[in-house]
């Protein structure tokens, strides 16, 4: 029996919302995700993290500011010998906000200013300063770039009326700046990487990253948990398209979005990965879980098409899923793989696709490199990363469907 990893969840309340409102999405999406990044895991190896204090991005005459117009902000612990000149950029998740409601929210919490952004952060998983719990990147220069927009750092307009900035990309250009200016222009290795709504940021900014860097230095990209369907819900209905809709319209994505794509795609297409992933130039590393929970809760059976509750008890526990529902949820990771076919062809590319109920593992280290981690063919993602990244290995690992895999740490909400 697949062991569980049991947390504090909540339940997604939608009630008689329109599509396009996803108030009570948001607002109960801002927690859940810090559930998911943070854990209270009981697997957890880490009893003495390492803590980073949070910098202000003093950018804010260039308009580089969070959704209630304060400075943002980033966490970063300096590397040393070997890793002295190689950075590591971790882009920050947490859902997204797409009209006046849910960003007038959003802008109260650590999510849209940095007036609720904690001082110090835990620096674990692929942050870890600790060889044994970070091999490959635990003395490179690494980053945590907070995440106060709601727009996967591509938003770039405001709502004067509701007292909203969208700033997402002129956030993501300072801060790029700011760490230039501290270094990272001479770096011979980087790496971009993101969680959740940082993994799709991850995916959005990965060839416009690589450019800032001479073509000697070794990029590539990371994304963990960011590889969003365009799916349908449990009711035949596009939550998760209708949602996206509202972001890039709302927040003036458009213009900040991949040429490659715009240029025969609608921009809310372009706000998917599997519209990307094929045709980027960078080296990218796909880290998903093929029942990933925050899309089972929020995309493919969120209570807006489940007025009957016929999927709440699966919804918190896959235990709990009937037969039928695990078919349709086989379906889902079906589609993920369909997805990605194309995209691990390349030997450049790598994928780390594991039958787990969980949303984002890098980040969290009893799944990133601990001695119980999630395993693929007694791979842990750790490695996996690693022998990609430094060209030690190719690394497209897929495992086998649901419930084969004993290794996994799965997610359970109450």
């Amino acid at each position: 029996m697949n062991k569980l990893l049991l947390l504090v969840g909540f339940v997604v309340v939608l009630g008689t919302t329109q599509a396009n409102e996803y108030l009570d999405f948001n607002v109960t999406e801002i927690d859940r995700i810090e559930e998911l990044e943070f854990g209270f895991s009981k697997y957890s190896s880490n009893l003495n993290p390492l803590l980073v204090g949070l910098t202000l991005i003093r950018g804010a005459d260039s308009g580089a500011v969070c959704l209630d117009g304060t400075l943002p902000g980033y966490h970063l612990h300096r590397g040393h010998g070997s890793g002295a000149n190689s950075w590591l950029i971790q882009l920050e998740g947490g859902g997204w906000c797409n009209n006046v409601r849910t960003c007038v929210y959003r802008k109260k919490t650590r999510r849209g200013s940095s007036n609720y952004m904690e001082k110090q952060l835990q620096f674990t998983g692929i942050l870890s300063d600790k060889a044994q719990e970070n091999p490959d990147f635990f003395n490179w220069n690494r980053v945590k770039l907070r995440y106060c927009d709601g727009a996967s750092f591509s938003g770039d307009g405001q709502n004067q009326a509701a007292q909203l900035q969208f700033r997402g990309e002129r956030i993501w250009r300072a801060a790029i700046a700011d760490l230039k200016a501290k270094g990272m222009r001479y770096a011979n290795q980087a790496l971009l990487s993101g969680c959740s709504a940082g993994g799709l940021a991850a995916i959005l900014r990965c060839d416009e990253f690589r450019n800032l860097f001479p073509g000697s230095t070794k990029v590539k990209c990371l994304s963990d948990a960011g590889l969003f369907l365009d799916t349908a819900d449990v009711a035949g209905g596009r939550t998760i398209r209708n949602l996206y809709n509202g972001v890039v319209n709302f927040q003036s994505v458009k213009n900040n979005l991949p040429r490659m794509c715009t240029n025969h795609l609608d921009p809310t297409s372009c706000f998917f990965p599997q519209n990307l992933i094929s045709q980027m130039k960078t080296p990218l590393f796909i880290v998903n879980a093929a029942y990933d929970t925050w899309q089972i809760q929020s995309s493919i059976a969120p209570t807006s098409a489940d007025p009957s509750g016929f999927w709440h008890d699966c919804r918190l526990n896959h235990a709990k899923c009937t037969p039928s529902q695990i078919r349709f949820l086989q379906g889902f990771r079906d589609q993920m793989l369909r997805v990605v076919k194309g995209f691990s062809m390349s030997r450049h590319n790598g994928l780390f696709i594991n039958s787990c109920f969980a949303h984002c593992q890098t980040e969290r280290q009893d799944t990133w490199f601990a001695d119980d981690s999630p395993v693929i063919r007694k791979k842990a993602v750790a490695i996996a990363v690693g022998d990609w990244y430094f060209d030690r290995a190719e690394v497209k690992l897929i495992d086998c469907p649901y419930p084969c895999d004993k290794s996994c740490h799965n997610l359970v909400f109450r």
